[in-house]
């Protein structure tokens, strides 16, 4: 099976021409020998990436297609409709590609052929102290990074899109990505378990994930996240587990330890001290920046905070309450 795949990547761009060229760039210094495409599909841009695309267009194998906007998922739906190849690789504008990515990609599937796979994602040292410290945050095994951050051995990976393979046979199965988002990832690879196809992990295969975002956006980011993920345990209840509700936890914890200092009561308040200096040094070591190192605890707070209380109130509203997702949170569904 695999020494017939044809790749095609699908990378769906909204008003991202700069971070297009980047990755475009990235391709050109693939190590990889046979033939592959790139598929761009362009999600109802007001600033399209269409003259950086004719750029490449003698260097790389590349269609360019606008739609009206339709969100992250239609938009790879839409692409994988349109592409030639029978191996889909889907990534976010906002990635880079390491020299040998579809190399290490193409060996672990001739190796261990799978309908799905997932990689890991990275931060370039040209990255901005802000990137650094959210990446680190979304992929370090000692905050909710574990999974994501490149474990080697899972027995059941759920790929996100940044950084995603799946075969044309699974996509066709599975009707690719649904309307929800964020969280259109983890319902798909759910529906594909369900389907009886098997997911894994390329540790080696992993891209640079610039994650153009602000503190701001990173909130709003983790709480759409929190908000979903009552969701999809209502839609898949098998998914279902103990580590979702981790941020909540920490979250309440946390404002129980303050409550306490004031009743002179230190324990549960050091110990929270304990892990957040942890967290501080571990990215200080792994950035080489005291400032990276306390970005990365804010960045934590965020993440645990903003999912933590989206995730109490999706799951008092959706699991207790039995109220409608599309008509409580209208703006995580997009109309297709």
């Amino acid at each position: 099976m695999a020494k017939s795949i044809y790749f095609s990547f699908i990378i769906p761009v909204f008003n991202r021409p700069e971070e297009t060229r980047e990755l475009l760039e990235s391709f050109t210094k693939l190590n990889f020998k046979r033939e592959y495409e790139i598929v761009i599909v362009e999600d109802g841009s007001k600033e399209t990436s269409e003259a950086i695309v004719n750029e490449f267009s003698e260097a790389l194998n590349i269609s360019y297609y606008f739609k009206e906007n339709s969100g992250p998922g239609d938009s790879r739906n839409y692409g994988m409709k349109k592409a030639k190849g029978n191996y889909f690789i889907i990534l976010d504008s906002d990635c880079i590609l390491p020299s040998e990515y579809l190399e290490e990609v193409n060996n672990s599937l001739s190796r261990d052929f799978v309908h799905c796979f997932g990689g890991p994602d990275a931060a370039l040292d040209s990255f901005s102290d802000i990137q650094k410290a959210i990446n680190f945050v979304m992929t370090s095994p000692i905050t909710t990074g574990g999974v994501r951050g490149g474990k080697k051995q899972l027995s059941k990976f759920q790929p996100r899109s940044f950084n995603m393979g799946l075969s044309k046979e699974a996509f066709l199965a599975s009707k690719g990505f649904g309307n929800i988002h964020p969280g259109e990832d983890p319902d798909l690879t759910l529906r594909l378990w369900e389907l009886g196809y098997r997911t894994k992990l390329i540790a080696k295969a992993h891209v640079y994930h610039k994650r153009r975002i602000s503190w701001s956006k990173f909130y709003t980011q983790v709480k759409k996240f929190g908000l979903c993920r009552p969701i999809l345990n209502t839609w898949h209840p098998k998914s279902e587990s103990i580590v979702f509700y981790f941020p909540s936890v920490f979250t309440l914890g946390f404002i129980t330890a303050l409550l306490l200092v004031v009743f002179g009561q230190f324990i549960l308040i050091n110990l929270y001290y304990l892990y957040f200096l942890t967290v501080v040094f571990l990215s200080f070591r792994e950035n080489k920046s005291f400032k990276i190192g306390v970005y990365s605890l804010f960045a934590l707070f965020i993440q645990f905070f903003g999912y933590g209380f989206a995730f109490i109130k999706s799951t008092l509203l959706i699991r207790v309450l039995k109220k409608d997702a599309n008509n409580v949170f209208p703006f995580l569904f997009f109309k297709l």
